[in-house]
């Protein structure tokens, strides 16, 4: 039987300065770049939780509220949401700091599922989230 894990034992936090190979055209960091540091972001939280390399089975939802530009500090906090036999549903909120002026904003949510996978790259069993 495995032993259940609380949530907050697999809580990750990421920060990241926008620099101009992250942003398009108009000074905004791009969608693509957000999404690899969100599915990187994800992916640890699901790797902590299962003690386990994990896979990428979705991006359920992303949210673009507001852009992230230039200069700007964008903060990723994950966690976990849920969790089946073998898979596990992790949120990711995303912020923006003004670096100048010390304006916090949200800029994104997202909803990613992950499935643990074992020595052989198949799919296998992962802790049930502690009460």
């Amino acid at each position: 039987m495995i032993e259940a894990k609380p949530v907050n034992e697999s809580v990750i936090e990421m920060v990241h300065l926008v620099l101009p190979n992250d942003v398009n055209l108009l000074g905004n960091l791009k969608g693509g770049t957000l999404m690899h540091w969100i599915d990187i972001a994800a992916a640890l939280v699901a790797s902590k939780h299962s003690n386990c390399y994990v896979a990428t089975v979705s991006m359920d939802s992303l949210d673009f509220k507001h852009p992230s530009k230039l200069g700007s500090m964008v903060k990723l906090r994950a966690q976990l949401i849920s969790v089946g036999n073998t898979s596990m549903k992790i949120g990711v909120s995303v912020t923006s700091e003004n670096l100048r002026t010390g304006e916090v904003i949200k800029t994104n949510d997202a909803t990613l599922v992950f499935v643990a996978l074992d020595k052989d790259g198949r799919p296998t069993r992962v802790p049930k989230i502690a009460k």
